[in-house]
């Protein structure tokens, strides 16, 4: 049994402790926001803030991340009114939406930090398979 809190709300998981802890937000916490794409810590899908950093949630196991605070999509901004998330509905960046969860995480959590437009597409390495890096780009240049 581990206790997550998760976007400020504790959860008790009874789960084996190397579980992924994307498999546990998904299929036990029911967060389904964050996705799988490698499962290597590669493509950047899965990023999920923990203790205000950066990770993917694809190879921190459950174990790991209960001593942390962990931030999904979902808790970002439970109206969408994020910054970032208000620009990529402007500019309609997503096309799958497959990667943009882990996408809107690291440019949130960059545009935290003061940095706008192109300095917070600098620190996006994500892999978009659809190719909509230049309304990412686009969006980027309006925070």
């Amino acid at each position: 049994m581990y206790h997550l809190v998760v976007n400020g709300i504790g959860y008790d998981v009874d789960v084996d402790g190397a579980t992924p802890l994307l498999w546990t937000l998904r299929d036990v916490i029911g967060l389904t926001g964050t996705k799988y794409g490698c499962g290597i810590q590669r493509c950047a899908s899965c990023t999920i803030w923990m203790n205000g950093g950066l990770s993917q949630s694809c190879v921190v196991s459950t174990a790991q991340a209960a001593q942390y605070s962990i931030v999904t999509i979902e808790g970002l901004s439970p109206d969408s009114s994020n910054p970032v998330q208000k620009a990529w509905v402007d500019h309609q960046v997503p096309q799958c939406g497959f990667c943009q969860p882990g996408v809107i995480m690291v440019a949130a959590k960059a545009a935290s930090h003061g940095l706008s437009g192109a300095d917070i597409a600098d620190q996006i390495h994500n892999i978009c398979v659809c190719g909509t890096y230049q309304r990412m780009r686009e969006a980027l240049n309006d925070l």
